[in-house]
């Protein structure tokens, strides 16, 4: 096992447990050999936010958990970086919500899913919950989409209405989009393709997005309405001024 050292009173203190979680969940098989490379990649865009939850990320948080209360189906999805990273909020979340997780990777290996589960179990226990979790033996399929990671459950991801996808990829955005789901996305890269293309993107870093849901009352109070494309830009305008701002 990976020791922790870190101080917390550093000031880079929660990255730092980011990236040591991300350590452990390598050791223990959880994660695609890409993984690193991603979360670094997010970490960049972060730094340009101050890493920070900024205000147009909050307002679509807020908008995402309302569409989360609002749904007759919500699911919430896990990939490896997502359980590695921020299993116990999306457990605490689901279970705030009083719907399942469902576990959908882009590199689906048996022995990936197993890490994986496993892992899940551990912290359900840890926290005293009974989440329904799916994704261990998927019965169906996402259309439109190629290979292993099509694969879904009909209870889960199929008849959901409002799925929350962290840290998706492109093409199975665009697909879940095909299928008239309302598709909440969180992503640090205003430019993805996944964070274009969803019905509400969140700019902001996910443990921070989920905090702030699990903090927020229900359903949350909405001030203004989302717009997808100025709320995308407002945070690509808060990262061109971090220059200015540093």
């Amino acid at each position: 096992m990976v020791e922790f050292a870190a101080d917390p009173s550093h000031p880079r203190y929660a990255s730092l447990l980011m990236r040591h979680r991300l350590e452990i969940a390598a050791q223990r098989g959880m994660l695609a050999e890409s993984a690193m490379i991603a979360h670094g990649r997010g970490e960049a865009f972060d730094y340009l936010l101050g890493e920070q939850t900024i205000p147009a990320a909050l307002e679509a948080t807020k908008h995402a958990l309302k569409s989360l209360c609002d749904a007759k189906h919500p699911v919430l999805c896990l990939n490896g970086n997502v359980t590695a990273l921020a299993c116990d909020e999306m457990l605490k979340l689901a279970d705030r919500i009083g719907c399942p997780l469902e576990v959908n990777i882009f590199y689906r290996t048996p022995e990936r899913m197993e890490a994986l589960f496993t892992f899940i179990q551990e912290r359900q226990n840890a926290l005293g919950l009974n989440v329904t979790v799916f994704g261990e033996h998927p019965n169906g399929r996402i259309p439109g989409l190629k290979g292993p990671r099509a694969a879904c459950h009909e209870e889960g991801i199929l008849r959901s209405d409002v799925i929350l996808v962290p840290l998706e990829d492109g093409d199975r955005c665009q697909a879940l989009v095909d299928m008239g789901k309302t598709v909440l996305v969180i992503d640090l890269n205003p430019m993805s393709r996944s964070a274009q293309q969803a019905t509400i993107t969140i700019v902001d870093e996910l443990s921070r997005v989920l905090t702030n849901m699990l903090e927020m009352s229900l359903p949350p109070a909405i001030d203004e309405p989302y717009h997808h494309q100025a709320n995308l830009q407002s945070c690509l305008s808060w990262m061109a001024g971090a220059f200015e701002r540093a």
